[in-house]
């Protein structure tokens, strides 16, 4: 039985428009200065729309019976070790 999780170093690439770039940029930079997620412009929740429509094509997890287990597993691999 093959797996159908990514490997650890596997890319999965999306495509921004130079004006999406720079609005989801201003929107993460506010984030990392104010640690708030707000929106301040419908433009910010269209960025942020379309990455997520592009990852629903692309990823299979979310629809497999162990999501919680490999969302969980992938939160551990991303998140920041506490040394």
């Amino acid at each position: 039985m093959s797996s159908n999780a990514p490997t650890p170093d596997e890319r999965i690439t999306i495509e921004l428009s130079s004006e999406e770039s720079l609005v989801l940029f201003e929107f993460l930079s506010r984030f990392s200065n104010d640690h708030k997620l707000e929106i301040h412009d419908q433009a910010e929740e269209r960025v942020l729309w379309n990455m997520c429509c592009d990852l629903e094509k692309t990823l299979v997890e979310p629809f497999r019976p162990d999501y919680a287990d490999l969302l969980q597993k992938a939160r551990d691999a991303v998140r920041d070790n506490e040394d």
